[in-house]
């Protein structure tokens, strides 16, 4: 706050990591939040109100007395001469006159020489300047909540996919999902490489636990019947989101020096289409869903905050309801192969024209999708932003349970193949995401899923 008493507070610019607030609010920078995986002290030349008073203009010796500044901050006993009877112009008679008025260096120094004076107005005692503390902004929590739970929907509705309804819903979330998922996990890594810790989480986050759960899901899948097969370098089922948002932000540095990055993605999205690129290293997810990363990359705040005026909105539930209406009018007839963003045209079927064009659509219809969801998530604090911190959790573990029910047919039962069915499993795998994200799954998981593995880091240089 400011006095106009007072001289403004004198600050210097600010870190990104030192800025508040986020895409719900207007700043230009924004910390991004401590989440592993989608995942200050106040300025020192702060002074608080009343630390410092308006600066006094010098006097000069030849000044008249009536225009020291000294009568604003102390009471003279001595009657302002102006008052007073004129001295003549000259003569000796002027010396009393001039013994009555303090001179220059006895100006100067009353301030001092009056501090006990009850007519003078004391400083106000200097208030420490506390650290502003970074709270959290619930937004982008939010948004990996409703996400976390739709992958999860998404998986559990596989055994049901022969019926209409199961995959009309199907189709409706996989052509945004995944793809708002990384927009979002772009947007998180802009400042990445300017931190030693996150950099650190390459390992921690991303090698160590998708090493673990590679050797994990291929016990489960020995353990259900099936054959034992695992090879690192081709990811299995849901892990290859690891691999593709590790190879994602390695690849930051480049797009972050490039003029214009989204278009340059968006031409390599499409010409991918051409290659029939394999799997190792999730290379056909790195590509197929690029541009959306290199968007998120690009975002700032103030993006988020256009998508919250009220036509936009209004919009964004027009898009949805539209979205919906199309999913169950081709959901009979539609491949799903298109909808994973990794396949060739020669995958599918596709002459090179047709293939370019059903890229481009579907980039477009995911975007569009992607901004009305942001559009109409709730931007402040709700019952499960809290479990939006934790989805790394949900979506390693949620795989478990999904395998283990398709294997002994719980998914299968003939009257899960209709509307009411669709309910049932969407409901069950909702709250099954509430679950996977609550604190304490994070407490008996922590030690696998986030190790801390700080002895293998050397410490950064104090220099």
């Amino acid at each position: 706050m400011s006095d106009t008493r007072f001289s403004p507070p004198v600050t210097t610019p600010r870190s990104p990591e030192e800025e508040t607030g986020g895409p719900a609010q207007t700043g230009a920078r924004w910390p991004l939040p401590e989440e592993a995986f989608w995942s200050e002290e106040a300025d020192p030349h702060w002074m608080a109100p009343g630390e410092l008073t308006e600066p006094q203009p010098a006097i000069k010796d030849d000044e008249p007395p009536a225009k020291a500044p000294a009568k604003a901050l102390t009471k003279s006993p001595a009657k302002n001469p102006a008052k007073g009877p004129k001295a003549p112009a000259k003569g000796p008679a002027k010396a009393p006159a001039a013994a009555d008025e303090p001179s220059a260096q006895e100006r100067r120094q009353r301030p001092e020489a009056t501090a006990d004076d009850p007519a003078q107005p004391q400083p106000e005692p200097k208030q420490e300047a506390q650290p502003a503390r970074r709270k959290r902004d619930p937004y982008l929590d939010n948004v990996k909540f409703v996400l976390i739970a739709l992958v999860v929907v998404g998986h559990s509705l596989v055994p049901t996919l022969s019926a209409d309804s199961s995959r009309a819903l199907y189709i409706f979330i996989y052509t945004f999902h995944m793809p708002l998922f990384v927009l979002i996990s772009g947007y998180l890594s802009r400042n990445f490489w300017n931190s030693n810790a996150k950099t650190n989480k390459l390992v921690d986050t991303f090698l160590v636990p998708y090493v673990i759960v590679e050797v994990g899901y291929a016990l489960l899948r020995v353990s259900v019947g099936q054959k034992w097969s695992l090879t690192i370098i081709d990811p299995a089922w849901l892990n290859w989101y690891l691999l593709a948002l590790l190879f994602w932000r390695l690849s930051t540095p480049v797009w972050k020096r490039m003029k214009y990055p989204v278009p340059v993605a968006i031409v390599v999205y499409l010409l991918s289409g051409f290659s029939q690129i394999e799997g190792d290293f999730s290379m056909d997810r790195f590509f197929g869903l690029m541009p959306f990363f290199v968007i998120g990359l690009v975002m700032q705040p103030e993006h988020f905050e256009m998508l919250n005026r009220r036509w936009i909105k209004i919009l964004g539930v027009l898009t949805i309801l539209g979205a919906a209406g199309v999913a169950i009018f081709v959901a009979p007839q539609a491949k799903l192969s298109p909808f994973y963003f990794k396949a060739s045209f020669q995958d599918l079927h596709l002459s090179w024209y047709m293939g370019l064009g059903l890229r481009a659509g579907l980039l477009v219809c995911a975007l569009a999708m992607c901004f009305a969801v942001l559009a109409l998530v709730p931007r402040g604090e709700t019952w499960f932003s809290d479990l939006g911190t934790r989805t790394l959790y949900c979506y390693l573990l949620h795989g478990i349970p999904v395998l283990v029910a398709k294997e002994m047919g719980w998914l299968e039962f003939p009257w899960l193949f209709g509307p009411l069915g669709v309910l049932a499993i969407a409901s069950s795998a909702f709250a099954l995401a509430i679950i996977l994200c609550l604190p304490e799954t994070r407490t008996v998981f922590k030690w696998v899923l986030e190790p801390r593995l700080t002895w293998l880091y050397r410490r950064p240089s104090r220099s």
